[in-house]
């Protein structure tokens, strides 16, 4: 059975950064793509990036030149560097393999960004 783990949330002041690691277990075939993605009290869970197994990247365009989404040297394993946290980007963010359609997602991580 195919699992995600995320971690790397928390409690962060405005202007902060935090890492987010999502690691795939479960499977010996490379999962792509894989992205993360948040879900804010209220709001629904959107899209924040994706990287591809060409390694190009997408973002939404609240979090560009903000956050950096990046594979890990290990299979099945990303990062998301978030910096110049806002209050705004609090929410559940939580981590995806394969795309929409696959419905593989992590139990999500909190990020809570003070003002």
């Amino acid at each position: 059975q195919v699992q995600l783990v995320e971690s790397g949330g928390g409690l962060v002041q405005a202007g902060g950064s935090l890492r987010l690691s999502c690691a795939v277990s479960g499977t010996t075939f490379s999962i792509h793509p894989m992205g993360w993605y948040r879900q804010a009290p209220g709001k629904q869970r959107g899209l924040v990036a994706a990287i591809r197994r060409d390694g190009s990247t997408n973002y939404a365009d609240s979090v560009k030149g903000r956050f950096t989404i990046s594979k890990g040297n290990a299979k099945n394993t990303v990062y998301m560097e978030m910096n110049s946290l806002k209050p705004e980007d609090t929410a559940v963010y939580y981590c995806n393999a394969g795309g929409l359609d696959s419905n593989i997602w992590g139990k999500g991580t909190l990020v809570t960004v003070s003002s």
